[in-house]
């Protein structure tokens, strides 16, 4: 069997994690080390080399465990929960009530009764550049630079041609100045202000970061709002929703990295790795089926280099 044609398995990751297998077939390899084994941690040995045609995989041991909030039922060949935001029809009826004289058809009705049947496009903004040094929040307000970068967020959002059905955003200042801003070349959208979108600490990075370390309380108190804000804001259409809707959030980057791994269903705890310049957009898409789709992620294209930053 050629090693080239051969088939990588992943032994960590399985479905159900019950089963990892010590070796693959992948076609012969030159022997190494003439068989000398290497001692292990309490005095057993691994082989130093592979026997030919085998290619050794780690131990069960230094595979870390599988988030428990992925885990799924052995067989089920994905890990997408396509109830993610507990609004699939099934889920939305009690089977308990339903009438066996019509029997499937009452079913069927009820079903299609609570189907989403219109897309909603989430567009996620981070604020402008703010001043840092500022003590309280009332004082972090915008650069002279930081509202040259919302006017070109808001002249960006205008050009898309787009009907705006509402800007959502954060309470926090510098979230609340951008939003201002913004909706100057949006005119007659109209603007909710949100305690939920406020900047913090969504849950422990892995893997940690040494410049950033908020005490644990805070992953506790934010964290439980943060996860709020996702479920109240991110989920497929509402049934009575007729047509496709396009809602803007103006908020903060921990809490869009956030946001974009759970409705990706991505490992969360990975929110940290990713990086979002002021006054981007990131665009969401979510189906009526529940999928979800990323269509831009911190995008700044449409800003000169020399008005970026990520501060």
């Amino acid at each position: 069997m050629s090693v080239r044609r051969a088939l990588a398995l992943a032994a960590c990751g399985l479905a159900g994690g019950s089963v990892l297998l010590s070796a693959v077939v992948v076609g012969k390899q030159p022997a190494r080390g003439g068989g000398d084994s290497e001692p292990r941690p309490g005095g057993s040995a691994v082989p130093s080399a592979a026997p030919p045609g085998l290619l050794l995989l780690p131990p069960a041991a230094s595979c870390p465990p599988a988030a428990g909030w992925i885990e799924r039922p052995a067989g089920s060949g994905s890990y997408w929960d396509s109830n993610w935001d507990r609004r699939e029809p099934l889920a939305l009826i009690n089977l308990k009530k339903k009438n066996e004289e019509t029997g499937e058809e009452e079913l069927a009705s009820r079903l299609d009764h609570c189907k989403a049947k219109a897309t909603r496009h989430i567009f996620l903004i981070r604020h402008s550049q703010y001043h840092l040094d500022g003590r309280a929040d009332k004082d972090r307000t915008l650069t002279p630079l930081g509202r040259e970068q919302a006017e070109l967020t808001g002249r960006r959002l205008a050009s898309l041609g787009l009907k705006f059905d509402q800007i959502i955003h954060s309470s926090m200042t510098r979230a609340t100045e951008t939003t201002e801003i913004i909706s100057k070349h949006l005119p007659g959208v109209k603007k909710i202000s949100t305690d939920l979108l406020r900047e913090g600490a969504p849950i422990e990075p892995d893997p940690p970061v040494s410049h950033w370390k908020p005490e644990a309380v805070q992953y506790y108190e934010d964290g439980a709002r943060i996860e709020a804000a996702f479920r109240n804001f991110i989920h497929r259409a509402d049934a009575k929703q007729e047509e496709d809707s396009y809602e803007i959030f103006v908020c903060h980057a921990n809490v869009i990295r956030y946001i974009v791994c759970r409705a990706l269903q991505f490992p969360p705890e990975g929110w940290l790795r990713l990086s979002l310049n002021n006054g981007s957009i990131t665009h969401l898409v979510i189906r009526p089926n529940g999928r979800v789709a990323l269509r831009t992620l911190g995008d700044t294209g449409f800003m000169p280099p020399d008005k970026i930053t990520r501060t």
